[in-house]
């Protein structure tokens, strides 16, 4: 009898992410994920707990390597060349997607928020969590006058939630980088966050 290969977690979480981003959360049943994984639904189950479960360590996993993942990292000296970088590579990054697939966050709270089930609440509390780290590193700004000393942090961080938010799902239709910086860049000094 030949011996099953052996589970590689890894292998299995990156073709959860793909079926997940590319079809859905809704469409990425535990029959069609097992079917995909080549596993029954009973080692499913053991591997991950639940498709949530799955879901919710999908998610973490790609948030330690999203685009703007250096936002939430300890940070030191100038706060706005922090969040330049981090839009320029959003624009990269989405830019260099042949399939405009997007950020997979993004992508879930399109669908499935606003809700109270499901990874509906974790996906709300991601985002809050964003905006408000983003408003604390603008404080940090305004303190070290890199911006107006009386600019509204919590205004600006939801306009640059917007912002990234906003380029993830543009990038599927605008695909060049080029174009993606512009509108960033225009943005981004209407809000008053590049000194000209």
């Amino acid at each position: 009898m030949a011996r099953p290969s052996k589970f590689d977690r890894n292998e299995a979480l990156d073709i959860a992410t793909e079926v997940i981003r590319r079809g859905g959360y809704e469409q990425a049943s535990v029959k069609s994920l097992s079917e995909r994984l080549g596993i029954p639904r009973s080692s499913f189950y053991n591997a991950f707990g639940s498709r949530d479960e799955l879901f919710a360590e999908i998610i973490s996993r790609y948030a330690a390597t999203a685009p703007d993942a250096p936002l939430y990292a300890e940070v030191e000296g100038p706060i706005l060349p922090l969040l330049h970088g981090v839009l320029r590579n959003i624009c990269r990054i989405r830019a260099a997607d042949p399939e405009g697939k997007g950020c997979i966050i993004v992508n879930s709270i399109a669908e499935l928020c606003p809700s109270d089930e499901g990874p509906a609440p974790m996906l709300t509390s991601l985002a809050t969590s964003s905006t408000k780290r983003i408003a604390e590193l603008l404080a940090i700004a305004r303190e070290q006058g890199e911006i107006d000393s009386h600019a509204d942090v919590q205004a600006l961080a939801l306009a640059l939630q917007n912002l990234m938010v906003g380029l993830n799902v543009l990038s599927k239709v605008v695909r060049g980088e080029s174009d993606l910086w512009l509108l960033t860049e225009t943005t981004l000094r209407g809000l008053g966050l590049i000194r000209t």
